[in-house]
């Protein structure tokens, strides 16, 4: 007897699905897994997440709170800002493009803002990721619009448990 084995693929169809939202959180022993790996994450950091992390710690832009390596939905997410609904996701030169916009797309379609830069950028530049960081902080937000947009009343989850 043979049995049929899974493979992870990446849908390229653009249409979003009915309801996002249903497919974007998870539960149980995914959500474990995720916040294990999360917190690996933040026990070995890269040096480009450590640099940009020394500039968002410690509320040092405007006040404004983020966490790192945090469970967003479905993903892990680099660096969140939960009151603004922002996330920050930084590429490694080896990181799978593909993947990068299947992500990045799964958490827009919920109504959360997401900011991608290369770890190239961060350590090459980081006053510059950080001016456009700070833009996007000070863009006027309406988290209820959002989800009118996005097709979802409820709020994706962000662990809040992952500060630093």
């Amino acid at each position: 007897m043979t049995t049929a084995r899974k493979t992870l693929g990446i849908s390229t169809a653009a249409t979003p699905k009915a309801d996002a939202k249903a497919s974007f959180n998870v539960t149980g022993a995914r959500l474990e897994t995720l916040k294990e790996r999360a917190k690996d994450q933040r026990r070995n950091p890269s040096e480009a997440q450590k640099a940009l992390w020394a500039e968002l710690s410690g509320s040092k832009l405007g006040g404004v709170k983020f966490i790192r390596q945090s469970v967003v939905g479905s993903a892990i997410v680099d660096f969140a800002c939960p009151s603004r609904w922002i996330v920050i996701q930084l590429s490694a030169e080896d990181s799978n493009p593909d993947v990068n916009e299947l992500q990045d797309r799964k958490l827009t379609e919920v109504g959360i803002r997401v900011l991608r830069f290369s770890e190239e950028e961060v350590l090459g530049n980081v006053d510059t990721v950080m001016r456009e960081i700070n833009t996007e902080l000070n863009v006027p937000f309406d988290k209820r619009s959002a989800r009118r947009k996005a097709g979802t009343t409820a709020s994706p989850r962000f662990d809040e448990g992952a500060e630093g």
